[in-house]
């Protein structure tokens, strides 16, 4: 049987990623409006929260779009 490597999932809350981003809370929302940033994922009744290794995939993207665009 193959071994499989799995990583750990870690959840960052709306303040990390507003860190993590630069941007403000509004500007996240409009974004994953858009369909432009990923979408959070419920945590409870009021409480949500982002896997970190999207937000890292579309940091590397936004990263590689700048970077073209030179």
């Amino acid at each position: 049987m193959a071994a499989q490597i799995q990583t750990a999932l870690t959840i960052i809350r709306r303040r990390q990623v507003e860190a993590r981003k630069g941007l403000s809370r509004s500007t996240i929302y409009d974004c994953i409006k858009a369909g432009t940033f990923p979408a959070p994922i419920s945590l409870g009744e009021k409480a949500v929260g982002w896997i970190e290794a999207e937000i890292d995939v579309w940091l590397s993207a936004q990263i590689e779009k700048s970077r073209k665009a030179d």
